[in-house]
């Protein structure tokens, strides 16, 4: 296997470099799939630490599996900016990055002497990103927020548990996610930008990326939907509401499927794998806008046929016909899914604590590039020696600046 030394010289961003200045998970994401498409991020901690995501589970026998994993691929130093001495050096290494990632409460910066137009000052062309859960501007953006306020804030929650029930979260910060993601994706759109544009016009920039607007943003046509037809859309267990039959369904040996039927050539394969063309006749099933007013009927039809098959057979019967189902697979059933396996879905990241620590594969894939696997997550600090003597830093600077605890 590849070393993941060479990580940052392979990928399609490699030669940016990436300055995460941020905590916990969000905004550190965004980092770590810059990280994983080649580019070189350089992890900022406290001194003596304090990121929360070092002390969230999972950790085993002391060693921060979530760290390890959310931090992929990067190098590790510490630095605080808040110390005199921390900020000059701070300002001193800014020139070298193209972006910098922070998620600190909006204003914060500012606080600490480094608002945009003193980072812009030392680094023209300096992309910042602020991934702040409401964005810099608005009555509540210097709330604190996590993902769960992110995800209820935006609608997403109120779509999420049973008709009859509580509003529900699922138990992973999939907010946090979503704003990785979105952080991704606007540090991509930023480097495009400057790409294309002649060195001596462009100016930099500074991305407001607010959480809440991330998972807003997927929920699209719901807007509409209210405007238009006057529906606020409401929760509905597993079932969707918008096609039919989609819905999560109990095979005979007690495995739970997802089939989904969306549009009438999908509908058909199902009823012709089920055995009942009768169905396709039936006036209430006639399309989709049908199945939806008669949903409940019709998921009841699907319902029984599975209950009465073990998951193997009504697997088989699926495929038969080519009708679109998922198998609901714990983590433990998707690694060992023959699809996740042959296309080595969880790869092995080098670790000097625990040897290796299995995570989810690069995405997406490059064909005919094989990008190697990235190093877990460092310790905090690991790079100090080497990053800040390449910055021109003595080691009686260094002795200064651990004298005034800024590094």
């Amino acid at each position: 296997m590849v070393t993941s030394t060479e990580t940052s010289t392979q990928g399609p961003l490699r030669g940016v470099r990436i300055l995460d200045l941020a905590t916990v998970v969000a905004a550190p994401f965004a980092g770590t799939l810059c990280a994983d498409m080649g580019a070189e991020v350089i992890k900022v901690e406290l001194p003596d630490g304090g990121d929360a995501l070092r002390s969230l589970a999972p950790v085993w026998q002391g060693h921060e599996l979530f760290w390890k994993v959310v931090n992929r691929g990067k190098k590790g130093i510490t630095l605080d900016v808040r110390q005199p001495a921390g900020r000059e050096v701070f300002l001193r290494m800014l020139p070298q990055f193209d972006v910098l990632l922070e998620n600190f409460r909006t204003g914060t910066m500012d606080a600490w002497g480094l608002d945009i137009q003193t980072l812009h000052a030392h680094n023209p062309n300096l992309i910042v990103l602020r991934l702040t859960g409401f964005g810099q501007t608005g009555p509540y953006a210097k709330r604190p927020g996590f993902a769960r306020v992110f995800e209820a804030m935006s609608g997403f929650t109120h779509l999420t548990g049973e008709a009859d029930g509580p509003p529900q979260h699922m138990n992973y910060p999939l907010g946090d996610a979503i704003a990785g993601l979105f952080g991704a994706f606007a540090i991509s759109t930023a480097l495009a930008e400057r790409a294309r544009t002649p060195p001596d016009q462009y100016k930099g920039s500074e991305i407001d990326l607010a959480a809440t607007e991330a998972l807003f943003r997927l929920l699209d046509p719901l807007a509409a939907e209210m405007q238009f037809m006057q529906v606020v859309r409401q929760r509905s267990g597993s079932r969707a509401t918008y096609t039919a039959p989609s819905n999560v369904y109990q095979s005979a040996d007690g495995q739970w499927i997802t089939i989904v039927g969306t549009g009438n050539p999908i509908f058909e394969r199902i009823c012709k794998a089920m055995g009942r063309p009768d169905l396709l006749t039936d006036p209430r099933f006639s399309n989709n806008i049908e199945r939806t007013r008669h949903l409940v009927d019709l998921d009841q039809e699907v319902a029984a046929w599975c209950r009465q098959h073990p998951m193997s057979f009504v697997m088989q019967c699926l495929d038969a016909q080519e009708a679109p189902y998922g198998r609901i697979n714990s983590i433990a059933q998707a690694a060992a899914d023959p699809q996740f396996q042959s296309r080595q879905a969880l790869i092995d990241l080098p670790d000097d604590d625990l040897g290796s620590i299995q995570a989810p594969c690069i995405v997406p894939r490059f064909v005919g590039r094989d990008l190697p696997a990235p190093h877990a997550g460092p310790s905090r600090g690991q790079d100090n020696e080497a990053f800040y003597s390449a910055l021109g830093l003595t080691a009686q600077d260094l002795a200064a600046l651990r004298d005034s605890r800024s590094i």
